[in-house]
């Protein structure tokens, strides 16, 4: 269904900030995108059988097809942002394969956005990312509009879009403050919503954590068969659940071994990753390369969650400050994969512990095979 926007104001000082955001029931299903300036200056549509990614990007392309001069998009999709910022430059050197060679989704909305991006003299358009459900008021409203056209979509109709006055469709879809009270009371799901309130540091998106073994039970620190191992099984789950969760996120630190396995994983499938440094100096014992490579997953991350300011001052202090780091992650994140050398038996009480605290169970952990 298309809209009609109505015209972008003229008087506006500076780049006009438009938000955008997109929805779908389903994936693939009835879905809505939106694009929004002011609670009067906006746009909206949405299709019967789509996904929450192309929504995504039809708000990015409409927003900038309707809003001449200088423009700043604000979103809160790390998928369209890293495309628009890192992947495409890739995509398009590959003849639109990503890195393990598989076609790029959503190639005919990536070409049409990369069209219009280009025909705009360079650096008028700029892109921004804001955490999703976080109380910011515009990206509150485009939510609202998206859910709306989704939810007119799944009826068989579509909702009328453009021009609206007054609080506007995105009045309605907050989410609940939760205010006050422990933490413990609360269902387990409510727990973490109430928890990324209460914490700006926690991403967007569906997280999955990540744990495992250092290099030295996963084939050593050198390039070896186990290490490829698990990196090919976790690029593996992470492609299977971002199918599922087009939001996925993956929650790693940048520690050798399954860590940076993780993100290295994570960059093969182009799906965000968001790396977490529990304190400064994390990798003050490590070899050069091994600091190299953490750098390289800290540099090419969709986010750097940084935890602590104080450098532990012994051994003592650095295991506490580990454990600080990943009882933050289990806290922040629904679900979990480990990856381990199944003759320890300590990553299996860890496995237990996550299962415990997640309630869900997490993803089953894949033990490398022996080397």
């Amino acid at each position: 269904m298309s809209l009609d926007a109505p015209p972008p104001r003229s008087d506006h000082p500076g780049p006009l900030r438009v938000y955008t955001d997109g929805a779908c029931s389903g994936n693939p299903g009835p879905g809505g995108w939106a694009w929004a300036s002011s609670a009067d200056h906006h746009a909206s549509g949405g299709e019967a059988d789509t996904t929450n990614n192309r929504m995504e990007l039809t708000a990015v392309l409409r927003a900038i097809q309707e809003n001449p001069g200088p423009l700043v998009v604000v979103m809160d999709s790390t998928y369209v942002k890293s495309g628009l910022e890192s992947w495409s430059k890739g995509w398009v050197r590959n003849g639109w394969r990503t890195k393990a060679g598989e076609p790029v989704k959503n190639r005919d909305i990536w070409q049409d956005l990369l069209a219009v991006i280009a025909e705009r003299p360079t650096g008028e358009v700029r892109f921004e990312w804001v955490k999703g459900h976080s109380g910011d008021v515009m990206n509150d409203l485009v939510d609202g509009l998206a859910v709306i056209q989704r939810d007119a979509h799944r009826a068989g109709g579509g909702a009328s879009g453009g021009a609206s006055a007054g609080g506007g469709p995105g009045s309605g879809s907050g989410t609940r403050s939760g205010s006050g009270g422990r933490l413990a009371d609360l269902p387990v799901d409510e727990q973490r919503a109430e928890r990324r309130r209460r914490d700006p540091r926690i991403p967007g998106g569906y997280l999955l954590a990540v744990f495992g073994h250092t290099p030295d039970r996963l084939g050593g620190w050198d390039p070896n068969p186990v290490a490829d191992r698990v990196r090919d099984e976790l690029a593996e789950v992470f492609d299977a659940l971002a199918r599922i969760h087009p939001d996925l996120v993956v929650l790693t630190g940048t520690r050798p071994g399954a860590e940076l396995l993780a993100a290295e994983a994570a960059r093969r499938v182009e799906v965000p990753y968001a790396a977490v440094v529990g304190f400064p100096g994390i990798d003050r014992n490590l070899s050069a390369a091994a600091r190299v490579r953490g750098a390289e997953a800290l540099d090419l991350a969709a986010e750097v969650v940084r935890l602590e300011k104080k450098e532990p001052a012994d051994v003592d202090q650095f295991r506490r400050a580990m454990i600080r780091r990943d009882a933050w992650i289990v806290a922040a994140a629904p679900a979990a994969v480990l990856g381990w050398d199944e003759g320890d038996d300590r990553p299996a009480r860890l496995h237990a512990d996550l299962d415990r605290k997640l309630r869900a169970g997490p993803t089953r952990p894949h033990p490398p095979p022996p080397a």
